[in-house]
């Protein structure tokens, strides 16, 4: 039986056209079989890897496609393909060398003197690209707004004539708030200046979202975290619809980006492409362990008298719980109705971040994470493997320190919950909570000496 879900009509005015996907295909038949087709030429069942960077023309502008690498790679289109195909709603994807060069792209696209409405909890990388580079090389002004808590009339006002992008993050990063993403569409819809809605759908991945669906006009990921799944690429891409309208030109957007990517060279390579497509053939299964082991982690810390505060959307206690329970996609939605109640007893897999405050403060949160085994105290998140970070110290330490003690990132922790075996994850949070609880009693009884307890605060936020 001959497969034939996707078709790419080639490369007009800059522009890659994808038909829908399938509606009849679930994601992981997609995500499996979308962009990898058996190569025609020897039968491979997995794509070979494109090295070339130049390719032969038959005539003057006659080719099969691709001209030069950086402008086109079969690696790179095969992979855009995989992603249009799990991205619900989608008709483009553009794969890029990182999500930063994601973030930039699209910001330049806007061109100069623009004004952004983002999210106040934005990944630290994009603060600092709209704060400095943007403002300083393009004019661009940014207003950060609590999109979770602000009400309508405060999001409408603070749309000014120049705003022509909404950057979203949900759940953001690194506190997990939840924003009502058809709520902030139909906002944007009603300003005059009708700005575009983006969303960094990292956090969740195609599998527990798809914003396109709920009206957002673009998505971006970067690749490097669950998309990949195995922390050996940096990469990013963004994902547009696919029907234009009298106020939303995709067509033209997606010829605008590719123009600015090609000119700047913010492409990946066929092997890091190669390896993003490999690990998007399993995101599905990844991404129902990530969850279902984030659940049991996120359970178990409420439980702990050393933790103050959890945060996970997917718990049932949590404030936004119901809003996290619609915004599920689809094949979410689909997975989750199919566990047994006994996996639900205390919420439902909602990604695999967790964020969580320890009672004894930042310095608590600093002494805990080198006591950890199985989390590995690293940046970044996504990977088969469990990390563990200290987001004020490290991945969000560009925000200032008064806007991070506002936001609530002092003192956080932030867990990537891999898919090793659950209990030995809680086992290893077990222990290194308990480590620090015989520490505070030490110390409390007069264990500890002066001079010890000084060098034990050497290192407090």
């Amino acid at each position: 039986m001959t497969i034939s879900l996707f078709t790419t009509n080639g490369h007009a005015k800059g522009v890659k056209r994808h038909s829908k996907r399938s509606s009849e295909l679930g994601f992981s038949t997609r995500a499996i079989h979308v962009g990898s087709e058996p190569d025609p030429a020897t039968g491979a069942v997995i794509p070979p890897i494109s090295l070339s960077t130049t390719y032969k023309q038959d005539e003057v502008g006659v080719h099969k496609g691709f001209e030069y690498s950086r402008s086109g790679n079969p690696n790179r289109d095969a992979l855009e393909r995989t992603l249009v195909g799990l991205e619900a709603g989608a008709g483009h994807a553009i794969a890029f060398a990182s999500g930063s060069a994601t973030t930039a792209t699209v910001l330049q696209s806007l061109g100069p003197n623009a004004h952004v409405l983002s999210v106040n909890d934005v990944y630290g990388g994009t603060f600092r690209y709209l704060t400095r580079v943007a403002k300083e090389t393009m004019g661009t002004e940014s207003t950060f707004v609590d999109l979770e808590n602000a009400t309508d009339d405060e999001i409408l006002s603070a749309i000014k004539e120049n705003t022509k992008l909404i950057w979203i993050e949900s759940p953001t990063n690194p506190t997990l708030r939840l924003i009502d993403i058809p709520r902030i569409v139909a906002l944007a819809r009603r300003a005059p200046s009708k700005p575009l809605v983006l969303v960094d759908n990292t956090f969740l991945s195609p599998f527990y979202a798809s914003p396109l669906l709920q009206g957002a006009d673009i998505v971006i990921h970067s690749l490097t975290k669950y998309v990949n799944g195995h922390s050996d690429v940096v990469m990013g891409a963004a994902i547009l619809r696919s029907s234009s309208t009298p106020d939303r030109d995709y067509e033209g957007l997606v010829q605008k980006l590719r123009f600015l990517q090609n000119a700047h060279g913010a492409v990946p390579s066929p092997f890091d492409s190669w390896l993003a497509q490999r690990g998007a053939k399993t995101l599905a299964v990844r991404m129902k362990a990530h969850g279902l082991n984030a659940l049991r982690i996120a359970s178990f810390l409420t439980s702990h008298p050393a933790v103050e505060h959890v945060i996970y959307p997917g718990l049932a206690s949590h404030p936004l719980h119901a809003l996290a329970r619609t915004s599920l996609s689809p094949h979410a939605e689909q997975f989750i109705s199919n566990l047994p109640s006994s996996s639900l007893a205390h919420g439902i897999p909602y990604g695999g971040m967790v964020s969580f405050r320890l009672r004894g403060g930042a310095k608590s949160a600093e002494a805990l994470l080198p006591k950890l085994n199985l989390f590995t105290l690293a940046e970044s998140l996504g990977g088969v493997e469990s990390l563990a970070e200290l987001p004020a110290r490290m991945t969000h330490a560009s925000i200032p320190a008064a806007e991070r003690e506002a936001l609530g990132i002092e003192g956080l922790v932030r867990l990537s919950c891999g898919i090793e075996e659950v209990e030995d994850l809680v086992d290893d949070l077990r222990a290194a909570l308990d480590g620090l609880e015989d520490e505070d009693s030490g110390c409390e009884s007069g264990l500890v000496t002066p001079s010890d307890a000084s060098d034990y605060g050497a290192n407090e936020l």
